[in-house]
């Protein structure tokens, strides 16, 4: 059945000792594993200008996102969703690709990936030419249609809520991972928002909401991925979301040996075979070198 997202608080029990990797143990892991699946999370988006969801502890930096009940059973809660939305869009749309995804995409050229699973909704995996992706969480650049299902791009959207929305103003206080801006409560109430262009009905990002089910073909081929990988190399992810925890405790659960590289805690440190305390963008990128250039000299 497919998994539904949660948002629980690390567990505060005594940290797991993780043995230490570096950026030799990380190249010969991915060395050692032809069929390499990745799960990435927001931490290989921070030196893109995305924040990242939580401290090295699994702490929330920022407030809770809105719940998807909250936001199908509600209007004033989707008028202040697309309030924040419309801040948020403009840096998530700006957002460039940086070296982690650029190293992914490499060891993928260079037959080294069998898969990359990610959290993110910030599209940068697509823009940097991952081909083989499973975005567990959806994609922010997008809209559909709760009522006729039609599915319309966020860029245009953006356009006509400006036009909405010509003579409002509100004081931003910050951008959320998640692509949403943080609004004073008292600014968003005037904020008017855009129904579907086709039918007038309701418009939700497609994106999987903190509290709703990933979907069914999601969820599928990410056991196929699982399925067809020797390894799993987490990058950038506390774990803390229960889907993400799932998939790291079914891939260990089928045998397959689990790597990370993360500052700070994971949800799942009790089963990883190494860690890499490093940031994403210098452990990936160095270690792809490594690996690609001794391809490179077996090549010779």
């Amino acid at each position: 059945m497919p998994a539904s997202i949660r948002i629980p608080e690390m567990r505060a029990s005594e940290p797991v000792d993780v043995p230490a990797g570096d950026i030799a143990r990380l190249a010969g892991f991915i060395d050692a594993h032809d069929r390499l699946a990745v799960l990435t999370g927001a931490g290989i988006s921070t030196h893109s200008g995305i924040p990242a969801y939580r401290d090295g502890s699994g702490r929330w930096l920022q407030r809770r996102p809105i719940l998807f009940q909250d936001f199908m059973r509600c209007e004033h809660t989707r008028r202040r969703y697309w309030a924040r939305s419309y801040f948020g869009w403009p840096v998530m749309a700006k957002a460039a690709v940086n070296a982690a995804h650029e190293a992914l995409v490499a060891l993928e050229r260079g037959g080294r990936l069998a898969k990359v699973i990610t959290q993110n909704v910030d599209g940068l995996h697509r823009r940097a030419g991952q081909a083989g992706l499973v975005e567990l969480h959806g994609r922010l650049d997008r809209v559909h249609c709760l009522d006729c299902g039609t599915v319309g791009c966020r860029a245009e959207l953006q356009r006509r809520l400006a036009e909405l929305n010509r003579n409002w103003t509100a004081d931003v206080q910050g951008i959320n991972a998640d692509g949403d801006a943080r609004l004073d409560d008292s600014d968003w109430p005037g904020f008017r928002v855009a129904g579907c262009p086709a039918c007038g009905g309701t418009l939700k990002p497609q994106v999987v909401f903190f509290g709703e089910t990933v979907p069914r073909q999601t969820h599928e081929a990410v056991g196929e991925a699982l399925s067809r990988a020797t390894a799993l190399l987490v990058v950038g992810s506390s774990l803390v979301v229960g889907s993400a925890y799932r998939l790291v405790r079914d891939a260990a659960a089928r045998g397959l040996p689990v790597a990370a590289v993360n500052r700070g805690r994971t949800r799942a440190d009790e089963l990883l075979a190494f860690k890499v305390d490093a940031g994403c963008e210098t452990a990936l990128s160095a270690a792809a070198d490594l690996c690609l250039g001794r391809a490179s000299g077996r090549g010779r």
